[in-house]
Formats: C-alpha cells, sequence, structure tokens
C-alpha cells in the first residue's frame, strides 16, 4: 500500500512539473492568422460594445476589426475576412471578447506562502490577465524572458525591482542613491519599487530614475511617511502610487502625524492595520480645499493611482474574505497556513479582531473610495491592481475582485475595465502595443461566455451563480479563453491544473480547510 501510494505521489508531481509548458490541451498557437468570429467587443477605452465583430490577427498583431452584421440578424458570410491556408478560426459568437487585463501589482509568489511562480502564474491567466507589474519579489530575470518567448505559460512580466535590493549596506547617501538607480536599469528592471527613506535620497533615487526614463512605484510606508509623503514623491518624479499610504498624511490640515497610540508598535502588525483603518478620518473632509488641491495637484503631474482596493478587504469583512468558495479547490495549504493569524506572517494581523476594527475600516473604504472615484472623474489615471499572497486573496480571484470594488467606488463597468486595460498599459508605456483593441496593437484578449458588463462575478473562475427559467441553478461565465500574443489559452484548463496541484499538496499533508479553535 506504501509503495503504491509513493508511486502515485512520484508520477502526479512528474505530471504537474510538465504543465508549465504548453501543452495539447491547455494552448494553441501561435498562428499565421487568427480570426475570432462573431464576437461582442468591449474595446477598453470607454466606448460602448459593439458586435458581431470578426477581429484578424496576423503575426500576434490585430490585422482588422470588421463588423459583420447587426443584433438578431443572420451573420452575412460575404462580410467576413477569408481565412489563409495554416490559418485559426475561433467561434466565439454569443460571448464577449475584452483586452487582455494588466495586474499592475502583482507578486510573483513567494516561499513563505510556499506559492510557486507556474501556480501563480495560471491563476493569472486563468483570469484573463496577460500583464503583470511586480513591484518588488523574487528576481524575474529569467521569467521576464521566457514568458517574453513564450516558452511558459505566463503573463508578460514588467519588473519594478525593491529599492536598495542588493546593496549590502543599504543606500546611505544621495550617491549611493543614483549609483543603483543606474545599476538598476543596467540590470534590465524596468522600475523602481520604493518604500520610502530619507527625504534626500527619495529625492535623488527619484530624480535618477526620471532622467534615465523608468516607472516607478510607492508604498509610503509609515516609517518615513511622516517626512516623505504622496506629494513629496509625485513632484520628485514618482509614476505611479501603492494603496493609500501617504495620500491622506499629504491631505493633513490639523496634524502632521498620525494619531498613534501611545503603546503603538509598527512590528505589530495587528496596531500597524488596526491604526490604519483610522486614518481617512483624520484627513481632510472631501471636496475641502486642502483635499482639492491636493488632487488638483496630483492631476498636473500626471500622476497614477493604483489602489488595490481587495488587499485590505478582509479588515473591513474578516469572515467574507476567509470563507471566498475558490479557497478550498484553489487555495494552497502552504498559503492558507501563512494566512492565518500570526506574530510573524506579513499580513495575519488577526490577533483580536472583531467588530470595532471592521467599522472604522468600513468607514475609511467610504472615504478612501471617494478620493479615488473623484479622481476618475476629473480625468486622474486609476489602475487595476491585486497584491495578492496576502491577507486572505488569492491570485486571479483577487483581481476580479478589485474590479468589484472599483465598481463599488463609482466606476461604470466600462470605466471599471478601463482602469484594468487601457490605463495599466498607459502607466507601463505600453498603449501603443497593448491595452485596447485597435489595427496594430498585440494580440491579448479576454472572452468570456456571458456580459461582463452586466455582472464583473462572470470572470471570476468559480463564474457567477444564476437561476434558469426551469427553475434551475447553473454556473455562467468564468474566462473561457485567455490569448496573449496570439497564442489562445484554455482557461478552465489552466484552472483545473491549478487545483490539481493543490489536491496534491492536500494528499501529501492530509490537509484540509481548517477554522482555527474549530475541531473539523
Amino acid at each position: 500500500m506504501k509503495l503504491t501510494k509513493t508511486l502515485f505521489f512520484i508520477f502526479i508531481s512528474f505530471s504537474i512539473s510538465s504543465l508549465f509548458s504548453q501543452t495539447e490541451s491547455n494552448s494553441e498557437g501561435p498562428f499565421n492568422q487568427l480570426i475570432i468570429r462573431g464576437v461582442m467587443l468591449i474595446n477598453g477605452d470607454g466606448s460602448p460594445p459593439r458586435g458581431p465583430v470578426d477581429i484578424v490577427v496576423e503575426d500576434n498583431k490585430i490585422s482588422k476589426v470588421q463588423v459583420v452584421g447587426y443584433p438578431g440578424v443572420k451573420i452575412n458570410e460575404s462580410r467576413r475576412p477569408k481565412l489563409k491556408s495554416g490559418g485559426k478560426e475561433l467561434d466565439a459568437e454569443g460571448m464577449y471578447l475584452l483586452p487582455g487585463f494588466v495586474d499592475m501589482h502583482g507578486h510573483i509568489g513567494g516561499s513563505s506562502q510556499g506559492a510557486s511562480p507556474e501556480y501563480v502564474f495560471k491563476l493569472w491567466m486563468a483570469h484573463g490577465i496577460t500583464t503583470v507589474r511586480q513591484p518588488s519579489g523574487i528576481n524575474a530575470k529569467e521569467l521576464k524572458k521566457l514568458s517574453a518567448a513564450n516558452k511558459i505559460i505566463a503573463p508578460r512580466i514588467f519588473d519594478y525591482v525593491g529599492f536598495g535590493s542588493g546593496a549590502k549596506n543599504g543606500i546611505n547617501t544621495p550617491e549611493e542613491a543614483r549609483e543603483w538607480v543606474r545599476s538598476n536599469a543596467k540590470n534590465g528592471a524596468d522600475g523602481i519599487k520604493f518604500f520610502g527613506a530619507e527625504p534626500e535620497i527619495m529625492a535623488a533615487a527619484l530624480e535618477e530614475n526620471k532622467k534615465i526614463g523608468l516607472g516607478s512605484a510607492c508604498h509610503h510606508a509609515q516609517l518615513s511617511v511622516a517626512r516623505w509623503n504622496v506629494l513629496h514623491s509625485a513632484r520628485a518624479g514618482l509614476t505611479s502610487m501603492e494603496h493609500w499610504y501617504g495620500l491622506p498624511e499629504a491631505l493633513f490640515d490639523d496634524r502632521t502625524v498620525q494619531n498613534y497610540p501611545l503603546d503603538y508598535n509598527y512590528q505589530n502588525e495587528q496596531h500597524r492595520f488596526e491604526e490604519a483603518g483610522k486614518l481617512w478620518a483624520q484627513a481632510a473632509k472631501p471636496y475641502s480645499e486642502h483635499w482639492n488641491n491636493v488632487m488638483n495637484e496630483l492631476l498636473d503631474l500626471d500622476f497614477t493611482l493604483d489602489p488595490t482596493f481587495n488587499i485590505y478587504e478582509a479588515s473591513r469583512d474578516l469572515h467574507r474574505a476567509r470563507r471566498a468558495e475558490w479557497h478550498e479547490d484553489y487555495t494552497l495549504p502552504s498559503l492558507w497556513k501563512f494566512y492565518e493569524p500570526s506574530k510573524i506572517s506579513h499580513g495575519s494581523y488577526w490577533h483580536d479582531w472583531g467588530t470595532e476594527q471592521e467599522v472604522n475600516w468600513r468607514k475609511n473604504y467610504q472615504l478612501w473610495m471617494t478620493f479615488i472615484n473623484e479622481y476618475k472623474n476629473r480625468g486622474g489615471r486609476v489602475t487595476a491592481g491585486s497584491d495578492s499572497g496576502f491577507i486572505y486573496q488569492l491570485y486571479g480571484f483577487a483581481y476580479i475582485r478589485e474590479l468589484e470594488l472599483l465598481r463599488e467606488a463609482g466606476f461604470h463597468p466600462l470605466e471599471v475595465i478601463r482602469s484594468a486595460t487601457l490605463n495599466g498599459a498607459e502607466a507601463l508605456g505600453w498603449d501603443d502595443k497593448i491595452g485596447s483593441i485597435q489595427v496594430g496593437k498585440l494580440a491579448d484578449f479576454v472572452i468570456v461566455d456571458a456580459n461582463p458588463l452586466k455582472n464583473l462575478k462572470v470572470l471570476y473562475g468559480t463564474g457567477a451563480i444564476k437561476l434558469t427559467e426551469e427553475n434551475e441553478v447553473v454556473r455562467v461565465g468564468g474566462v473561457k479563453y485567455t490569448i496573449k500574443d496570439g497564442i489562445v489559452y484554455d482557461a478552465k484548463m489552466l484552472l483545473a491544473e491549478v487545483k490539481a496541484m493543490v489536491d496534491l499538496e492536500k494528499a501529501k499533508n492530509n490537509w484540509k480547510l481548517k477554522q482555527p479553535g474549530v475541531k473539523n
């Protein structure tokens, strides 16, 4: 019996390790010509849907978007583009096509979570994410090359290296900052992820990075934000901010530091996140003179906001985040363990989390969302990022939740899709290549067999629940095809492969999803 189990695990392990490369079952292409037939088009630029259209791709570039008919009328075959020899037709009648999604805050797993790159990549690709910006994390240099060559199943990767990474003695002077920035560029990084530093060091690094022409992002950590907030960064050349740290501090009008309790300890994560939930209430009131002045200056600087609403949602509703239906099938046991209350694991701050903390965070979200929505209304760029792998947020699934939260903030569904596509492409400087469906752009698409504008939940891998006219409960949606660089991936097959990885780890550990303090 033991031998049989051992052979079984060896076989499964070998099978799963081979899934990182394309197989006949999960992908096809690229083709000299790909024609997607009869689809409803959601362009990504804010324009309304239209269809049916045929979309023609040749050598990984969109060569034609052809209107082929009208709703409820049989398509006139004479209007359709002709398929070339060796080409591929994809029947998408009744389906919706969008540009590939851009996740502006995606960490490629980590040893603490036990999440391998292939696990993360397949979850992302199964949810239509074809481009990811990693704002610090694992060394992605080789993965970036392999993805660019489509030798692995992975989104396109933009790597923003953590400021100071690799500096043996840290960065202690402005000149050391400039030298590190130049070295980072020579090593092939796409940009820098900052957390904060001494003001003169931040100023030097951002000035040098801007001179070189690379992108930049910043999580304005509380350890530095009292002297260097979002306005300081934006003025110095920062191109985007992550989360919201540093923004309320820029909005202070009756104080200079957050109202910390006198027994506060930043290394106590409950302290850190509990007090963060009270921060927006300490900022200037919405639409006040100071509030407007800060927003207008950020707009004038063409600054990008990447709010990552989803990553803090457990703070306002812990039960909802913990019991999300996808955890059972798609969350690795090692990742679940990382999420659980801990004094050590980052983001596992549930030491004594209850109603009072959640109420404060709900009020925090109302004010935060008000700023983000108004920034969008005044022409500011807002993008979609997930920051998954922490705080009960799972890769891929959390990105779709981010879209729902942008909707909650007040975005029209078409504005949500634009944040997820064209806005991300613009922030990365790639809007001439990706982000909308236009002739000459790359063939990055998401295809789903339900209307995501009516219900964004159809983009989840688990789909959405619907009651039929026959009183039958069914699942609808789930991304059907993710197309990156003209290669067609079966999104549901990718999810099945992730489930196999999770099932293997469960079997090895004789594991099941457990509730803290409850005997299962």
